[in-house]
C-alpha cells in the first residue's frame, strides 16, 4: 500500500500493512519512493501519513479509543 509523507510529499511504500491497521502501533516501517533505487526501509509515524489523493487515514487506525465516546 502506498501512503504519502506530508513533510516531504514522498510516496511511501508501507512495509506491514498489518501495523499500519493497528491503532496501538504508532509507527510504521515503509520505504521511500523518490529517485530510481530501492530506498532503504525507514520508520514513520502514521500522524504524518495520509493517502495520496490527500484524505487522512481514518481514525480507527490511529486511536486505539476510537469506540469510546469522546
Amino acid at each position: 500500500m502506498y501512503l504519502k509523507h506530508e513533510m516531504s510529499g514522498d510516496l511511501i511504500e508501507v512495509v506491514a500493512v498489518q501495523d499500519l491497521v493497528d491503532p496501538c502501533a504508532e509507527a510504521v516501517s515503509g520505504r521511500r519512493h523518490a529517485g530510481e533505487e530501492l530506498q532503504d526501509p525507514e520508520t514513520f509515524p502514521k500522524t504524518e501519513l495520509k493517502f495520496p489523493s490527500g484524505e487522512t487515514l481514518p481514525r480507527c487506525w490511529l486511536d486505539r479509543h476510537y469506540r469510546d465516546n469522546r
